[in-house]
């Protein structure tokens, strides 16, 4: 295969980060069957497993980046990407190669192909999964880090037999198919946890908190909960804001396990791996004057994070403005009416996605939620960028989120 064939075979699947997931979509058989096909490359490489509703993107970013500065050749799996697929699948923080993702897709297509054949359609995040846990096989990876698609009972990641198993928090996400309530959604998360294989827990939700707390004991599993930590003893990142701070309280914790299974990581590089930290549009700081801030928030708690942080870590005396745009099966309403507390301005638009709200229904629901509120509709994001970037003064702030794809899309025009 030529990268090129490669690309066109792994878009020519099922794809559910452009068409919804529905509850009978998520199943495991499919994803163990292709990695019995392959040789069972997640039996071969030492892992942690990460879930979570906000926060497991850069819970994995902290754990990878420690798990590197203590000398670990460390595999990075997460999803979705920003600009490029290969973002995907990265070791020592170097995505794979066009070379080296042929390759294996080749061998991926193999086991797809003779499946399919069968009447086993494979997914486009089950082809990923599969080409991470072989691309950290063949590059001899020590330890990888890998983040849960979507919930994690029976989502593509969780055939995997972790070292330790993380959740970072729960919140209301994905409910169609994970549940309507918190607990609901927590027993989806929580299935990620093994028998007898450490968790560390971040959900400070009673209701919630109580049910990891059930299947932790169900799977005699240790758990460690680290979620309602006083702020002055949170440990601090390179990353902005105060749950950000609690992300790295857990990825500290998940390392303290790893240690105790006879792997050396010297307090140093929890330090200088938590310093050195990078996760692009995590409320990136992409300039000053005026503030620009590229962000993902796409469900209720990531708002209410990003507003809390801009209001404590980017205080400015201007005008704040929102480059905003949403897929469809998110709480929209409520993330707008969280935004609304804190800018002055939308600049409401849509990405390409199919998921993606029409501009004009994001502003209906802005004028309900906060009548009188200033906006402007705009075809597509770069349009809505360039309009807000021109109208912001230098004591201003413009902030891009609501969406990996629209961060996605807007930053290689901000960063080129």
């Amino acid at each position: 295969m030529t990268y090129d064939e490669a690309l066109s075979f792994w878009y020519g699947r099922i794809n559910y980060e452009v068409r919804a997931a529905q509850p009978g979509d998520m199943k495991l058989e499919r994803m163990r069957a292709l990695l019995s096909l392959l040789g069972d490359p997640h039996d071969r490489v030492r892992l942690v497993h990460v879930t979570g509703t906000k926060g497991k993107g850069s819970t994995c970013a902290m754990i990878a980046q420690i798990l590197r500065c203590a000398g670990y050749r460390v595999g990075l799996f997460t999803s979705p990407h920003l600009e490029h697929v290969e973002e995907r699948i990265q070791v020592d923080g170097v995505s794979i190669t066009h070379a080296e993702l042929a390759a294996r897709m080749d061998e991926v297509a193999s086991a797809v192909r003779l499946l399919e054949r069968h009447g086993a359609p494979i997914t486009f995040f089950e082809i990923g999964t599969a080409l991470g846990f072989l691309h950290f096989c063949y590059r001899r990876c020590d330890v990888a880090v890998i983040e849960v698609g979507l919930g994690g009972r029976f989502d593509s990641t969780n055939v995997c037999n972790p070292l330790v198993s993380v959740i970072t928090n729960v919140g209301l996400d994905h409910m169609a198919q994970l549940g309507n309530t918190l607990e609901e959604i927590a027993f989806q998360k929580a299935g990620i946890i093994k028998h007898r294989v450490p968790v560390v827990s971040g959900v400070i939700q009673h209701g919630p908190r109580d049910v990891v707390r059930k299947i932790a004991t169900e799977m005699n599993a240790l758990m460690w909960e680290v979620g309602d930590a006083p702020e002055g003893q949170l440990p601090t990142s390179a990353l902005p804001g105060l749950h950000q701070a609690a992300n790295a309280a857990g990825a500290v914790a998940a390392v303290e396990r790893l240690c105790e299974t006879g792997m050396p990581i010297p307090d140093a590089a929890i330090s200088r791996g938590l310093a050195s930290v990078c996760w692009p549009a995590r409320i990136e700081r992409i300039s000053e004057r005026p503030t620009i801030i590229l962000d993902t928030a796409h469900n209720v708690p990531s708002a209410e994070a990003l507003v809390a942080t801009l209001r404590q870590a980017f205080p400015v005396t201007g005008s704040k403005s929102v480059v905003f745009a949403v897929s469809s099966d998110k709480q929209y309403d409520e993330i707008i009416r969280v935004l609304a507390s804190y800018f002055d301005h939308f600049y409401l638009t849509k990405y390409g996605n199919p998921r993606a709200v029409p501009p004009e229904k994001l502003a209906a629901v802005l004028t309900e939620v906060s009548p009188g509120k200033a906006f402007t509709l705009h075809a597509k994001p770069s349009d809505a960028w360039e309009t807000a970037r021109a109208a912001a003064g230098v004591n201003d702030l413009v902030c891009i989120t609501g969406s990996v794809f629209l961060a996605g899309e807007l930053r290689p025009i901000l960063m080129p």
